[in-house]
C-alpha cells in the first residue's frame, strides 16, 4: 500500500486543479486546495475522498501572504511532498486590443503568483534534499501569437522560470515538472478562438498524475501536442506572423 502524502495545489477550485486535487485524494494524498472561490473549495468536501482534501481560501495575487500561508498548510499537513500551481486567467481580448487592466490580471496570477507560491517551496525543498514542483503552464506559450499576447508572455515566462528552477534544484534530488496541456474543457476555453483535441479535466488530470508520477521533467497532454508544439516552433517568424492565431 502506497504511505500517505502530502500535496498543495493552487488554483484548486475548479477545472485541472479540482480534478487534479480529487485524483490526488484518491491516492492516498492529503491535499491543502488553494483558491479564491470558496464555496467551490467547499463542494470538494462531498468528493468521497473529501476528508483527506483541506481547503484555503487566498487569492494568489496577494503576494504578501504567501509565506506565512504556506508555512501554516505545512505545519497543518505535518510535511510536503508535492506542489502544483494551476492557477490562471484568460480574460478575452479582442485582436485589436490593448487592456492592460486585463494584461496585468494575467501577469499578477498566471506568472507573479506562480513565482511567490514556488519560490517558497523551491526554498523548503532545497534544504530538504527533495520535493516535488509542478506547474501548469500550456502549449500557448511555445510562441509568441497574435492572439492574448500577454496570456502566451505569462506561460512562456513561466516555463523559462520553471526551467530555472530545475536547473537550480536538480542538485539537491528536487525534481521541477512543467506540463503543458493542449485544449481542456475549463473556463478557460471560452475565449479560444478555435478548439480541437479538446480534453477533459479528469482526463487532464489522470495524465498529469501520470506525469508526477514518473517525475519528468516537461510533458505535453495530450503527448500528441508535443508535435504540435515542434511543429509551431519551426515555423520561421516572417511565415508565422501572418498566421491568425
Amino acid at each position: 500500500m502506497e504511505s500517505q502524502r502530502r500535496a498543495i495545489v493552487v488554483g484548486a477550485s475548479s477545472g485541472l486543479g479540482a480534478a487534479l486535487v480529487r485524483l490526488l485524494a484518491a491516492r492516498r494524498y492529503q491535499v491543502a486546495a488553494v483558491a479564491r472561490r470558496e464555496s467551490l473549495l467547499s463542494a470538494l468536501h462531498n468528493d468521497p475522498h473529501g476528508e483527506s482534501i483541506h481547503p484555503y481560501v487566498h487569492d494568489v495575487t496577494q503576494f504578501e501572504q504567501v509565506p506565512l500561508l504556506f508555512d501554516q498548510i505545512t505545519r497543518d499537513l505535518g510535511g510536503l511532498d508535492l506542489i502544483v500551481y494551476a492557477a490562471a486567467v484568460q480574460p478575452p481580448v479582442a485582436l485589436h486590443e490593448y487592456n492592460f487592466a486585463k494584461d496585468e490580471a494575467m501577469l499578477r496570477t498566471n506568472l507573479m503568483g506562480a513565482v511567490a507560491w514556488l519560490n517558497e517551496a523551491a526554498l523548503r525543498f532545497e534544504r530538504a534534499r527533495g520535493g516535488h514542483i509542478v506547474g501548469i503552464s500550456s502549449i500557448a506559450g511555445d510562441r509568441g501569437r497574435v492572439g492574448s499576447p500577454v496570456y502566451n508572455t505569462t506561460k512562456a515566462g513561466l516555463d523559462t522560470y520553471l526551467e530555472a528552477l530545475r536547473n537550480r534544484l536538480s542538485r539537491y534530488g528536487v525534481t521541477v515538472t512543467t506540463i503543458k496541456p493542449g485544449f481542456v474543457d475549463t473556463d478557460l476555453l471560452k475565449n479560444a478562438a478555435r478548439t480541437f483535441w479538446v480534453i477533459s479535466p479528469e482526463e487532464a488530470a489522470a495524465r498529469a498524475y501520470e506525469v508526477i508520477q514518473s517525475r519528468r521533467q516537461i510533458a505535453y497532454i495530450p503527448p500528441r501536442w508535443r508535435f504540435v508544439g515542434l511543429i509551431v516552433r519551426s515555423i520561421p517568424s516572417a511565415i508565422f506572423r501572418r498566421l491568425n492565431f
